[in-house]
């Protein structure tokens, strides 16, 4: 039985190796129809859109994300032609909460503002959301809690409407995934309209999809001093971002947020699990991430540690003197652990 695998996903190699008879490691953005024909099982990150002219015609039965977000995966195609799929829920959520958190201490140090002062409207509660609100209640935020699905499903007594966080945030940041359809649409949703209805001027973070943001509309924010600052990690037309943006905002990186060695670990961890799964054989794998080489030597201070572990202007430095290196950079990620030990 052969496999595509995205040759990015990390710690996997050993493992697929044992699973599979065959295994074509191959770049996200560059694997073809002619590549996935023979395999039956597909493993992918964002970078690959599987849709039928990916794969109609091909052996493939069974794809596997080893990411949270699966808007590049066409699931009615996928439904119509019988082929299973699954991506990793929450794999990264505590690794997304460090970049927030820690882009915030940044801010926080930057601009001299207490965060503890301070109202964080977080839209979309789901996986990344609620680890995104314990760090933020670790900071001292008073936290608003959008997510119309969850009001919905659960009541809406522990959430407020998107027009409630536009008025009152200090801080608004963004854990949605991107949906263009149905009840709850979240393309563009923070877009002009949007930021002409802020109370405040707030600091904006996107760790969530480039598209849930109007990019255009976002530096035209920027310019006429309608939001404070901005952190953004997901672009519109990533790899081809909005360089005139990415000159303005506070922290900009090139959609790294949940790549902490931990998130990755555990995105494999689950891919493997559901080929495990689909080949009727038991999970004996230990997908464990390496150790920071010098992790005795961290500050004692909570606020120095977190950065000691994990700066996001380093990542910002590099993106805004490299732009054209957005994919490199993200290819060739370094080792991140969201603790020392």
């Amino acid at each position: 039985m052969k496999a595509v695998c995205d040759d990015k996903i990390p710690f996997i190699r050993p493992a697929l190796d044992e699973l599979m008879d065959e295994v074509a490691y191959l770049p996200g953005n560059r694997i073809t129809a002619g590549d996935v024909r023979d395999a039956e099982v597909l493993i992918v990150r964002t970078r690959t859109r599987c849709d039928r002219s990916l794969l109609e015609g091909s052996r493939v039965r069974f794809i596997a994300t080893a990411t949270i977000g699966f808007d590049h995966l066409d699931t009615d195609y996928l439904h119509e032609a019988g082929i299973q799929w699954v991506n990793c829920p929450g794999c990264n959520a505590t690794s997304v909460a460090q970049y927030v958190r820690n882009s915030l201490i940044l801010w926080s140090r930057h601009t001299g503002c207490d965060l503890s002062r301070l109202t964080a409207g977080v839209v979309g509660v789901g996986h990344v959301g609620k680890e995104v609100v314990k760090a933020l209640e670790t900071l001292g935020c008073r936290v608003l809690l959008n997510d119309p699905p969850r009001a919905e499903k659960e009541g809406g007594s522990r959430f407020v409407t998107l027009g409630q966080i536009a008025r009152e945030a200090d801080i608004i940041t963004i854990h949605t995934p991107l949906t263009r359809g149905g009840q709850w649409p979240t393309h563009h949703m923070i877009d002009g309209r949007f930021f002409h209805a802020l109370g405040h001027r707030p600091l904006l973070i996107n760790s969530a999809r480039g598209e849930v943001v109007d990019n255009e509309a976002l530096e035209a924010a920027l310019d006429d001093g309608r939001i404070r600052q901005a952190v953004i990690d997901t672009w519109e037309n990533e790899p081809d971002i909005r360089l005139s943006l990415l000159k303005k905002v506070f922290i900009g990186t090139p959609h790294i947020a949940g790549y902490s060695a931990d998130g990755k670990a555990n995105a494999t961890r689950m891919v493997l699990k559901a080929l495990c799964h689909y080949l009727g054989r038991p999970f004996t794998f230990s997908i464990v991430p390496p150790l920071l080489p010098d992790a005795g030597k961290l500050p004692a201070s909570s606020e120095d540690r977190a950065l000691a572990l994990y700066n996001p202007k380093r990542d910002s430095d590099l993106l805004k003197s490299c732009p054209e290196g957005f994919e490199r950079q993200r290819g060739n990620y370094p080792l991140r652990r969201e603790k020392a030990e």
